[in-house]
């Protein structure tokens, strides 16, 4: 079976169709970096799930439905350059 793909479709290969690898790669890092802080800080296992829960789930749901088809490194470097330099355009 031959599929045709247009020249101007943009394939990328993701996991589960859902999550390109560089947003897999920081969602990892992300949920790693969080771990590593709370291990430190609590004892409790149950205050661990918690607060991991808490912390990371937003960054999760960020990078699976707010990025439409855009990495999440790149949406995260454009608000960090947007916050260190903002310039509002306005047309007439």
């Amino acid at each position: 079976m031959k599929f045709i793909f247009p020249k101007n479709y943009n394939f990328k290969s993701k996991i589960l169709g859902v999550i390109d690898y560089s947003t897999a790669i920081f969602n990892l890092v992300i949920l790693f970096i969080i771990f590593f802080i709370l291990n430190l800080l609590i004892k409790d296992i149950s205050v661990k799930i918690f607060f991991i829960i808490l912390l990371y789930l937003p960054i999760l749901l960020l990078s699976m439905f707010c990025s439409q088809n855009e990495s999440i490194v790149f949406v995260i470097f454009y608000i960090i350059k947007f916050l260190l330099k903002p310039r509002i355009y306005l047309y007439q």
